[in-house]
Formats: C-alpha cells, sequence, structure tokens
C-alpha cells in the first residue's frame, strides 16, 4: 500500500500562556494542534508514510497548518482550505504541573465542514491505517465524512485505530459525546484511551475497561494511557503496566496523541498484527511510546514537541 497511515479530523492551533505582559495581560504563543496531526506527526518523524485528509480555514492560521504537517513529513493533498469558515482556535490553560484545560473558538471551524464527496478516497484505500477521534464527530457534515470514511478505508483492508479524545466544551452534552464514542469503538481494531475517559464511560479500572474493549467491542488491541503513572497495553495473548519515565513536564499538550502514533510506529515496524503481539513486544511498545510521550512534555505544543527517534529509543532503553 502507498501509505503506511492517513488520518482524518481536525486540525487546529493551541494558543498556549508563556506569561505576562507588563501590564498583567496573558502573552499566548500559537502552536500547530489537532489530535489527529499530531498522531500522523509522530508517525511520520519514526519514519511512516503518512497524508492527512481534513479542512482548514483560508486563512493565515490555515497556512500555517497545512504549512507544518508538510514540513512534518505528512502529505496534505487530503488537506482542504475552504473561504467560508475560520480555522478553529484552541485556548489551552497550563498548570502549574503542565496539565491542561481547553476552550476552543469554534463555531462553527472549518474542520467540521469537511463533507464525504471532498475526501481523496485514494487516501483511503491505499493506506495500512486508517485514523479517527471524535472530534470530526460532533457536528454536520464532518461526521457523516467521518463515518463513511471509516466505512470505505475498513472495506480496503485498512487497520482502524481510533482515540475518543474526549473534550466536553465541543459537545452540546455529554450524552452525544458518549453515543459517538461507543461508536467509534465498536468500529476499531486498536484503540487509545485515557483512563479518564474509561471513568467517563464506564467508571472502571484499566484492566476492567480493556477487558471490555475486546470482549465486547472486538477491539483487537487497547492501549490506555495513564498520565504519569503510566499505561496498561493489552490483547488476547496477554497484558503489560509499566511506569512513566520520571520527567518534570512543562505542557501535556499532545501527549497522548503523540503516544498514540508513536505505538502505532512501533507497532507497524514489526509487522505483526496487533493481536499477534506477545507481551514482550506489548512491552517494547510500551516503553517505546511511554519514552515519546514523556519526552515530548518537556517542549510546549504538539506536533513541535515530538522528540527525536535516539532520544526515544535512549530512554526507553530499546
Amino acid at each position: 500500500m502507498t501509505y503506511d497511515a492517513v488520518a482524518l479530523g481536525e486540525l487546529l492551533i493551541d494558543f498556549a500562556g508563556t506569561g505576562q505582559d507588563k501590564d498583567g495581560y496573558p502573552v499566548l504563543a500559537a502552536h500547530p494542534g489537532g489530535a489527529p496531526g499530531n498522531f500522523l506527526a509522530a508517525l511520520a518523524r519514526y519514519g511512516a508514510h503518512t497524508a492527512f485528509i481534513g479542512k482548514v480555514g483560508d486563512d493565515a492560521f490555515g497556512g500555517l497548518l497545512r504549512h507544518t504537517l508538510s514540513d512534518a513529513g505528512i502529505d496534505i493533498r487530503g488537506v482542504l482550505s475552504d473561504p467560508e469558515y475560520f480555522t478553529t482556535l484552541a485556548f489551552v490553560t497550563i498548570d502549574e504541573t503542565g496539565d491542561r484545560s481547553f476552550s476552543f473558538a469554534r463555531k462553527p471551524g472549518a474542520d467540521t465542514q469537511l463533507k464525504f464527496d471532498e475526501v481523496d478516497l485514494d487516501l483511503l484505500a491505499d493506506t495500512r491505517v486508517f485514523h479517527f477521534g471524535t472530534l470530526s464527530l460532533t457536528d454536520e457534515p464532518s461526521r457523516s465524512a467521518t463515518m463513511e470514511a471509516v466505512k470505505y478505508a475498513k472495506s480496503h483492508g485498512a487497520m482502524i485505530t481510533f482515540d475518543p479524545n474526549l473534550r466536553p466544551p465541543l459537545w452540546r452534552n455529554l450524552e452525544d459525546a458518549k453515543r459517538e464514542i461507543l461508536w467509534g469503538l465498536g468500529q476499531a481494531d486498536v484503540v487509545k484511551i485515557s483512563g479518564e475517559e474509561l471513568e467517563f464511560l464506564w467508571g472502571c479500572i484499566p484492566e476492567t475497561g480493556a477487558e471490555k474493549l475486546l470482549n465486547e467491542f472486538g477491539v483487537k488491541l487497547a492501549m490506555i494511557t495513564l498520565g504519569a503513572d503510566g499505561c496498561y497495553l493489552c490483547n488476547r495473548n496477554g497484558s503489560c503496566r509499566i511506569a512513566a519515565p520520571d520527567v518534570k513536564p512543562v505542557d501535556t499538550t499532545g501527549a497522548g496523541d503523540i503516544f498514540g502514533g508513536s505505538a502505532v510506529s512501533w507497532i507497524l515496524k514489526t509487522g505483526v498484527l496487533p493481536e499477534d503481539l506477545t507481551v514482550e513486544q506489548l512491552e517494547a511498545t510500551a516503553r517505546f511510546a511511554s519514552a515519546a510521550a514523556s519526552l515530548s512534555t518537556l517542549k510546549h505544543g504538539g506536533i513541535s514537541s515530538i522528540p527525536d527517534l535516539s532520544q526515544v529509543l535512549e530512554l526507553s532503553g530499546l
């Protein structure tokens, strides 16, 4: 196949505070972001051939996003510029631990206006992996476009990866969010989900959540991120839980996305199907992805924070 991974979804600008000016007003730095873009950028950084499907505004920030993806080695032929809608903006508040909360300018954003008849179907037909999240499921027409794209990619043999990426402010209500997340879980071969998202869905611990994903949704590999507590990976062959490397985060934006993209890049390099990974291979995947995600928290932003392969290998001991 032509591509190792293709993703569809939101591209946006993350504005993160870097301090205050002399009058006490916040100073914001603009970082290219969006979970699927961060995910793909990690894959591209570690040698995968990738492409993005989505829509940005025909504005300065949309141009910045297109250039950023291209500079990251991601094919942008599927990224459209829409003159009718602005590029989505996210405003990120970071606390003293590096953790963040979000507010959005997306009423609507260009990313929600992607139609299925605008999707380059050759990208979906020629990829080993197709990745999506739920932020393209919040509104029409991008919701229908995403659902049709998943169906098309599955019919052409792609492995489907999914990240719920729950952002409550972007949903009309949380019941809608839960419904779309459950739909996404039912489509996926590989799921990257956080401990907080498991709590939102079922109020359960990672081990119970992983069993539900495998037994009730047909997921072949569950990857559960637990922030500073590490991660838990599980398939039919077994499971592993590893601690996160000891770092002092300055910004955790995109860390989960980078974990997911790094894990998938490692799995693709093994040439082993997710359901066939041994416990030892699960552990290596977890160590690689955890190292990449942890190192990314030492810099601001998402795409701009992805560490070099040599750094990841050194920290992970692989």
